[in-house]
């Protein structure tokens, strides 16, 4: 079984291996192996910076259950972000759809209910049948969404997952696991209307109908834990039960995903473990905030030969609380030679953050805009305008 967890001993962090199973309590780190001793796969990682601080068989492929719709939702807020989809766009109910078992919101064949309801549907209720409703929205069909889905995932990098279906119900070749879930949850909660759904505890659908519907949130830990607002439950036979959730405090986002838990009881207090130790251990220490200018790059004939690179993010480390930021330095990594024509959000460098030696952290630098090739005549201006200047 493998554990490891983020200590900090000799720097900024270090990692430690546990031995044998996670009850060992073997990694000298106030027993963090034995953060969720009941789940079968484990991960808990700081949202903003990808780091890592727990896992526990975190990429054996097991069966996600209705955590498969952190994806389904994440290709939805893409979509409405992209303005491909508009909140108030009329989603119709297909038969199909309204036949998906499990937890539903008992849509009837050819309701119609907006994509901003539909959203409620899947993030509060789990609602299988919107699931659906809302991938033959998005794709035409599941089985195309399903493709955008794997499509999706193969993006993003991850190696330990499989998609069948829009919904997690059970199906053959469809799994993920711990490191995957928590990647897909990280960039779900780059988008950040979607708290607005996965955050609220209860609400209504077709609330001025005759068939009010009540909606209220699978993840309890959005009302009884301080900072929780989201993200999904799951729960199958097979997969049992699982959560990947997130809670925000002190400008620290957490990202915990169990899976493989023996009841809701259970996982709930072992996700509220690891939130609390990433809380009580860890802080952020910022190197550039979003929209900072962090230096310039020089382009070879382009129209500029130069483009100042902005932080289109804030760029931070994740630091263990007594360790001193001394030592934390970062530097500027250019390509050389860059000729033009550059385009919009290509790589042209990176920011590698150090604590003495070593590299805790790198964030890759992207152009902020085009910058065409210059025409022979502006270059030729520029030759001959440079044989008279004088350094």
């Amino acid at each position: 079984m493998a554990v490891s967890v983020l200590g900090g001993a000799s720097g900024a962090f270090a990692e430690e291996k546990a031995k044998g199973t996670a009850n060992t309590g073997n990694t000298g780190s106030i027993a963090a192996a034995d953060l969720a001793p009941g789940a079968r796969s484990a991960i808990l990682m700081d949202a903003s910076t990808g780091t890592i601080i727990y896992e526990k068989n975190s990429h054996d492929k097991l069966p996600p259950a209705s955590i498969t719709k952190i994806m389904t939702m994440l290709l939805t807020v893409e979509a409405l972000d992209e303005g491909r989809l508009q909140l108030t766009d009329k989603v119709r109910t297909s038969e199909y759809a309204a036949s998906m078992g499990g937890s539903q919101i008992f849509l009837e064949p050819g309701e119609e209910m907006t994509v901003d309801e539909m959203l409620k549907g899947i993030a509060m209720a789990s609602g299988n049948d919107a699931s659906v409703a809302m991938a033959e929205k998005i794709a035409g069909s599941e089985s195309a969404f399903v493709d955008l889905m794997n499509q999706k995932a193969e993006a993003l990098g991850l190696k330990d997952t499989h998609f069948a279906n829009c919904n997690g119900l059970p199906a053959a070749n469809h799994y993920s696991s711990a490191h995957d879930i928590a990647v897909i949850s990280q960039e779900l909660l780059k988008h950040e209307r979607i708290i607005k759904y996965t955050g609220s505890y209860q609400d209504y659908l077709r609330k001025d109908s005759a068939k009010p519907f009540w909606l209220v949130n699978t993840n309890k830990l959005v009302r009884f834990y301080t900072g929780a607002d989201g993200l999904k439950t799951g729960y199958t036979a097979e997969a049992k039960f699982c959560l990947s959730a997130t809670a925000a405090r002190d400008g620290l986002r957490a990202v915990a995903v169990v899976l493989g838990e023996p009841n809701t009881k259970t996982r709930n207090s072992e996700v509220s473990a690891m939130f609390d130790y990433l809380f009580s251990q860890y802080k952020l220490h910022t190197i550039h905030k979003a929209g900072d200018t962090i230096g310039t790059v020089k382009i070879e004939k382009g129209v500029k030969t130069e483009l100042p690179l902005t932080a289109k993010e804030t760029y931070s480390v994740l630091l263990k609380k007594g360790i001193t930021q001394e030592g934390i330095r970062h530097e500027l990594v250019l390509e050389e030679n860059l000729k033009a024509p550059v385009a919009a959000d290509q790589t042209v460098g990176k920011l590698v953050v150090y604590q003495g030696t070593d590299v805790l952290k790198e964030y890759e630098l992207k152009a902020g805009e085009d910058v065409a090739k210059a025409g022979w005549w502006k270059l030729f201006k520029r030759t001959t305008g440079s044989l008279f200047t004088i350094d």
